[in-house]
């Protein structure tokens, strides 16, 4: 206990600051949302919150599954490419007169098959993450565009709800965003409740220990791979279904708001350390900061700059918070 006392004396106060939990987090939110909310009035509606939550609905559901990856150590990037090609094969599914909710859990198997072919490459081939999942993004781009011819696919069915449905009239609350909170729950609950959780700390913590005591790490890989697959099918079937028409532009760069909702949130790019919570929260901040710039009337411009500085000071506070200062 007093080595414990000693040592956090001895950090530097710049160590200090940079570690934090989703308690900090949090309150680095609010004050945004103070701010905004004193410079615009606006944004306290409760038509311009539930705009908010709509918008990172499709990045904090497809976040969670990339946090389970970071957690492990490893990187997806082909996430946004996967929630295009699943979007589409829901769309081509629906048009082509497959019963919708079949075409569903079909598009999830999509999405699924797109995140263990990742893992079997990382694991099987002892491939890089970063530079595997960099060629499978356009990989799996290529063949949503053999799919679409790059033309768009329209549809219109029942499920379409979980895109554009509301809950308690045109006003209430998005089914899309439950669905975001429930898959914010049971990915709390899995990371953090159970066996397979504690399993996904260990890889990242340490894979040689992991192996060493026991733990299958292959199969952990698969899993969080796969997991992460079937979210961004998840949120590539909510989003054409909010639209009701499929095109290949629809995940485009969605793979850096992704990554940054996951590191904002206090995930360690090296591993071993994050929180769903904290995907949230991190997925919040940035749709918090370009729901202000527009209503701000702030330039794109300075949305691109300020989004990416937010992404670089995330970076380099995980540094200071992994560095032995």
């Amino acid at each position: 206990m007093d080595a414990e006392v000693k040592e956090t004396k001895r950090m530097s106060p710049l160590k200090k600051a940079a570690s934090v939990n989703e308690f900090g987090i949090l309150i680095a939110l609010i004050v945004l949302c103070v701010v905004l909310g004193l410079a615009n009035p606006v944004f306290f509606t409760f038509g311009n919150a539930m705009n908010v939550l709509r918008q990172i609905t499709l990045v904090a559901i497809m976040a969670v599954g990339e946090a389970f990856i970071i957690i492990t150590g490893g990187i997806d990037l082909s996430v946004g490419s996967t929630m295009t090609l699943s979007g589409i094969m829901m769309a081509f599914f629906v048009a082509s007169g497959v019963d919708p909710t079949a075409a569903l859990v079909l598009t999830l198997g999509v999405g699924l098959l797109c995140g263990l072919c990742n893992s079997l490459l990382i694991v099987k081939l002892n491939l890089n993450a970063f530079i595997t999942t960099l060629a499978t993004m356009n990989i799996i781009k290529g063949f949503a565009y053999l799919v679409t011819g790059g033309l768009p696919i329209k549809f219109d069915s029942y499920i379409n709800f979980i895109g554009n449905g509301t809950i308690g009239g045109a006003d209430g609350v998005p089914v899309s965003v439950i669905i975001m909170f429930a898959v914010i729950i049971v990915g709390h609950i899995l990371l953090n409740r159970t066996v397979f959780g504690k399993k996904v700390f260990a890889v990242g913590g340490n894979e040689r220990s992991a192996k060493l005591s026991g733990i299958r790490t292959e199969r952990v890989k698969y899993t969080v791979y796969s997991i992460a697959g079937a979210l961004c099918a998840l949120a590539g079937a909510i989003c054409v279904c909010n639209l009701s028409i499929a095109d290949n532009s629809s995940g485009s760069g969605m793979e850096m708001d992704v990554i940054a909702a996951v590191v904002i949130g206090g995930a360690s790019l090296s591993g071993g350390k994050g929180s769903i919570v904290g995907v949230l929260i991190g997925a919040a901040i940035m749709g918090v900061l370009k729901n202000g710039f527009v209503l701000l009337k702030f330039s794109t411009y300075w949305q691109m700059i300020t989004l990416g500085a937010v992404i670089i000071v995330a970076v380099v506070l995980d540094g200071i918070r992994n560095r032995k200062i």
